[in-house]
């Protein structure tokens, strides 16, 4: 049977689309997620995925592509839906978290890490460091 997963994360995707809002992707990253490591803390890194911040976007059923940038440097980023851990706004935090690894079809594959920090990369080549355990998230709904 299909993952609800890749439809949920189009949804609130469009959702924050259509309000006006930045959606941003929370990733856990494996061996198989393309992002520059540089960026990535603790095992994991948040992605402004608006329409204005990458080129090329697609959510498929599998994994979301997109060329974004980061200093300015084009990079094509590839993230399999498996390792999404949430999608949400940020400009209110509503959204939607997910269990890493849930749909167990990449269950063999060997993390980065793991923990609570990543960082957020943003239209304006901008990157802070962001705590998700802290962060206008902890009404969001964590999908098994």
């Amino acid at each position: 049977m299909t993952s609800t997963k890749p439809y949920f994360i189009r949804a609130i995707h469009e959702w924050c689309s259509d309000e006006g809002f930045t959606p941003y992707l929370a990733v856990q990253v494996s061996a198989r997620t393309r992002v520059p490591r540089e960026f990535v803390s603790d095992g994991q890194i948040v992605l402004n995925v608006s329409l204005d911040a990458t080129h090329q976007l697609q959510i498929g059923n599998d994994e979301i592509s997109f060329q974004t940038r980061f200093n300015g440097a084009s990079f094509p980023v590839l993230v399999p839906v498996v390792d999404v851990v949430a999608i949400y706004s940020r400009e209110n935090g509503q959204g939607m978290a997910f269990e890493p690894g849930d749909e167990g079809a990449h269950g063999d594959q060997e993390k980065v890490g793991a923990g609570e920090t990543a960082l957020v990369s943003d239209a304006n080549d901008v990157s802070e460091p962001v705590d998700l355990a802290t962060r206008k998230c902890s009404h969001l709904t964590r999908i098994k």
